[in-house]
């Protein structure tokens, strides 16, 4: 047996050790970051040394440099953007994917990055309610899951009007026509632009009270050329207020025209592993699309994101390529063959290690779970005085606005004091929210996606914030 040489072990063991103190001291340390830009760099811009430096004291020095500008992600009181933790099961899968070091581009790279990685897909079809058939990939995020279903979505519907995309490009090719709602998220314009399909052939359509797509205003915009290659795209939550489209309604109607219907799941989608939930998921799996993310509510380490394209001969076409020093495999899946990347991560082994510890029962109660805290949270802090409930959460996603009680104050007003909280309760490092702006209003998101939020930390965070206003 080769012997570990020490360097690897010295910087090992104080990766763990340092690791373990971080996870256990995670209820008493500040969620918020506390120390501030110029601090950090002060610690950590300094000159890069002529020789090397050990292991373990780069290991050393990096955790001690960095103490304060870490937020508490990690843990049950975090409630910014929508950010998950990471389970025990795929940390430590994650840990073993570093050290075993496997390139998961193709099944000749690591035979079992490419097995683990097929197992996976499988899974998370059938947890999502997707077709068997589709496609899938394994992307950095929801962002890249975007870019590899809006690739397939362009070599399909260009070649149905006789135009390679992938040999001739965009110049001169037929305009694909982009239709979504007002309350899509960024990271969709961000792969139009990726794509070359600009952002001017993005027509934002009207949506109800409850911000879903009208059926009404679907149709008629799809009726004005029936005939053009066009992009529909509608969500299974939205950022705000966890919104679901109406798949069931919108889906047939898109397809009578022939639209490609890609869905926005980045964490909504997984409501269709609860019993409960899935609903609102309802006729989802007849889109040609959906792309969500497992660095969200599945609880997976950064970075995870899946994609599935339900035309997998579209999908495979947009992206493969063929090369004489590439090793393909002729009865097993190539992973590059479905993702934008070449060189990557097998970043299915922890995605794998997560789906094994939770099961299909502990993935169910993992989002009912956050639901329900995050309905308490809202309706917690929705009891203090000068608080006004915007949105009480569907899912995971709520909105509360801190108003300014001085008589006379304005929306202007109101908007200020809902900052000026947010800030305060960052300050007193007991939770970590976010801002957003709502139909022209500022309020604070709460958004709840770890697997450690428990009742205590819910009853922890209210008292902090009414503690606040008082």
């Amino acid at each position: 047996m080769q012997k570990l040489a020490p360097d690897f072990r010295d910087a090992l063991d104080v990766a763990f050790d340092r690791a373990i103190s971080h996870l256990e001291h995670l209820d008493e340390s500040s969620v918020a970051a506390t120390a501030d830009a110029a601090g950090l760099r002060a610690h950590l811009d300094k000159p890069l040394a002529q020789a090397g430096v050990p292991p373990r004291q780069v290991i050393e020095e990096l955790v001690r440099d960095v103490e304060g500008g870490l937020l508490g992600s990690a843990g049950g009181r975090f409630f910014g953007w929508v950010i998950g933790g990471a389970l025990p099961a795929a940390v430590a899968a994650d840990w073993l994917t570093s050290a075993w070091q496997q390139n998961a581009a193709l099944y000749a790279c690591s035979p079992a990055a490419a097995a683990v990685e097929e197992t996976v897909g499988t899974w998370l079809k059938d947890i999502l309610g997707l077709p068997p058939s589709a496609s899938f990939a394994l992307v950095t995020g929801c962002q890249m899951a975007h870019v590899t279903c809006l690739a397939a979505a362009r070599h399909a519907l260009l070649s149905r009007h006789g135009w390679d995309v992938e040999s001739q490009g965009l110049y001169g090719a037929p305009p694909i026509r982009i239709l979504s709602s007002k309350e899509r998220h960024g990271s969709f314009e961000r792969a139009v632009r990726l794509l070359g399909f600009g952002q001017a052939h993005i027509k934002l359509l009207p949506v109800d009270d409850h911000c879903r797509l009208l059926a009404d205003a679907l149709e008629e915009e799809l009726s004005k050329a029936d005939d053009a290659p066009t992009l529909v795209l509608l969500q299974a939550g939205d950022i705000n207020i966890g919104a679901y489209d109406s798949f069931a309604t919108l889906i047939p109607i898109a397809k009578r025209y022939g639209a490609w219907v890609h869905v926005d799941g980045a964490f909504g989608l997984w409501a269709a592993a609860s019993p409960g939930l899935r609903h609102l998921v309802m006729g989802v799996e007849e889109a040609d699309s959906w792309a969500t993310d497992g660095h969200k509510w599945l609880n997976v380490p950064f970075d995870s994101g899946f994609a599935f394209v339900a035309d997998p001969e579209a999908h495979r076409a947009s992206l493969s390529l063929r090369a004489s020093y590439l090793t393909h495999a002729a009865d097993a899946r190539d992973q590059m063959d479905w993702n934008p990347e070449w060189s990557r991560r097998a970043r299915a082994f922890p995605a794998y290690a997560a789906l094994r510890q939770l099961g299909r029962d502990g993935i169910a109660d993992l989002i009912e779970r956050c639901c329900r805290h995050a309905v308490a949270i809202v309706t917690g802090i929705g009891e203090q005085p000068g608080v006004e409930v915007m949105w009480k959460p569907v899912i995971n996603q709520g909105l509360v606005r801190f108003l300014d009680q001085r008589t006379g104050a304005t929306e202007e007003d109101h908007d200020r004091r809902t900052d000026e909280v947010i800030a305060a309760i960052l300050k007193t490092g007991e939770a970590f929210f976010g801002g957003t702006t709502w139909r022209g209003r500022r309020a604070m998101r709460v958004s709840v996606c770890n697997w450690q939020t428990s009742e205590q930390d819910v009853e922890r965070v209210v008292r902090a914030i009414a503690s606040v206003l008082q």
